[in-house]
């Protein structure tokens, strides 16, 4: 047996005997030595550390353990899930799928206490089309929290939207390398496997869901003068820009920030903080980006324009330049 695969052979060894030694470090991160290139951070609702028989047992059946609306993970393909909850941004599980955040209904709990009064017997429904003036589709609402009366009768209501973190690069391919042999690959070095590592990309995780959400179906519920909430991952919110606050009072939107803080076995969402603010002006904010220095932006047409009086070609022909045959 070669030094480097003793040595990795002998790390497998020692984690089984000493699962403690993937526990969390007192700021609650995920942490093992050996996990610095494994992207994935859990499968089939347990860290990829985990190979436990009732981890095994989620992964063989491809069950989700987070109140998805089947007992079975659906993401991506029925037939085929993508069963990764979450992966690895440094040393921090980020969530990417949005189902992990139902993990005992905690967000729903901390968002009616935002929009009802103690007391309030409510509800939630999930996945609630929501239509414009026109009768036209603004999307689907992932929860809304309803208040009822003792006979039942819709009293008031509030909405929560969901915001995992969109992935870059491959995912389902150290996906499907770790499933086929999950004891010897829960450490796997995927940097040195192949290219296209995933990583967490909060920037189109704002720019392509959550500012059209807000836009759309936040505009609308806006107008209705209800209240709304968003959860999402504190780590994923700090990318944000700084949204104005205002007292909870006051407030017309919640930002209700979580962390994945590892347990025994599993990690478990973990509220960090509130954040409460008005609903156009954390908008405004989050649209509106500050402009750049401007003479960074003429030395660009600068180069451009040299490479084009020098007889380079620009980057796209110009239509004078395409010959035409008649």
């Amino acid at each position: 047996m070669s030094g480097l695969l003793e040595k990795y052979v002998k790390g497998l060894l020692l984690l089984e005997c000493k699962p403690e030694l993937w526990k969390t470090d007192h700021s609650g991160s995920y942490s093992h030595p050996n996990m610095k290139n494994q992207p994935l951070a859990e499968v089939f609702g347990f860290p990829t550390a985990n190979v436990s028989r009732q981890a095994e047992r989620y992964r063989k059946l491809k069950l989700c353990p987070y109140n998805n609306k089947v007992p079975n993970c659906t993401k991506d393909k029925a037939n085929d899930p993508l069963g990764v909850c979450s992966i690895f941004h440094g040393e921090e599980a980020v969530i990417t799928c949005p189902v992990r955040f139902r993990q005992d209904w905690i967000i729903a709990e901390d968002a009616a206490g935002f929009f009802f009064d103690e007391g309030t017997s409510w509800t939630s429904l999930t996945e609630v089309r929501l239509k414009d003036k026109h009768g036209q589709s603004a999307g689907n609402i992932d929860v809304v929290l309803v208040a009822y009366d003792d006979r039942g009768r819709v009293v008031d209501f509030g909405s929560l939207e969901v915001q995992a973190v969109y992935i870059s690069g491959n995912v389902r391919k150290p996906f499907e390398y770790y499933m086929e042999d999950r004891k010897t690959r829960k450490e796997m070095d995927w940097s040195k496997l192949a290219d296209y590592y995933p990583r967490a990309d909060f920037l189109s995780s704002s720019r392509k869901r959550l500012v059209p959400q807000l836009l759309y179906k936040g505009s609308i519920l806006h107008g209705w003068k209800k209240k709304q909430a968003v959860a999402m991952q504190d780590r994923f919110y700090d990318t944000l820009p700084d949204l104005p606050e205002v007292d909870p009072e006051e407030a017309e939107i919640a930002w209700f920030l979580y962390k994945l803080q590892s347990g025994s076995n599993r990690f478990d969402l973990t509220l960090s903080r509130t954040v409460y603010t008005k609903f156009w002006p954390a908008l405004n904010t989050i649209t509106t980006p500050d402009a750049g220095d401007i003479e960074d932006f003429v030395e660009v047409l600068q180069q451009k324009l040299d490479e084009k009086r020098n007889g380079n070609p620009p980057d796209a022909p110009l239509i004078t330049d395409i010959p035409l045959h008649g």
